[in-house]
């Protein structure tokens, strides 16, 4: 039996580098992988393909780009991506997010 990932504080885990989004692993299975990522006002995650995708935007706005198709980010939005989808965000504010992405 596995046991529980329990993470009493998202802000403790996300890092926001200088250079852009680093992601922090909460987990990584071979079905699936958990990250945090983060991103200051005015940096980017470079437009790039990627297996299928849940975000959830914990706080910030910005732009999210799949595919051709431009979604407007906030706390608490989530956006579901298909596998192989081109992806990428531009961040408007400080912005944190988890993913989970499908192997």
């Amino acid at each position: 039996m596995t046991e529980a990932l329990f993470f009493q504080n998202w802000q403790d885990k996300v890092i926001f580098p200088p250079r852009g989004a680093q992601p922090v692993f909460l987990e990584d299975t071979d079905k699936y992988t958990v990250i945090l990522g983060g991103i200051e006002a005015g940096q980017k995650i470079p437009f790039h393909p990627e297996a299928k995708g849940i975000y959830y935007i914990l706080e910030g706005s910005g732009v999210m780009t799949v595919n051709e198709e431009k979604f407007d980010l906030t706390a608490g939005s989530i956006i579901i991506t298909p596998d192989g989808a081109k992806r990428g965000i531009d961040a408007e504010t400080r912005l944190a997010f988890m993913a989970v992405k499908i192997k």
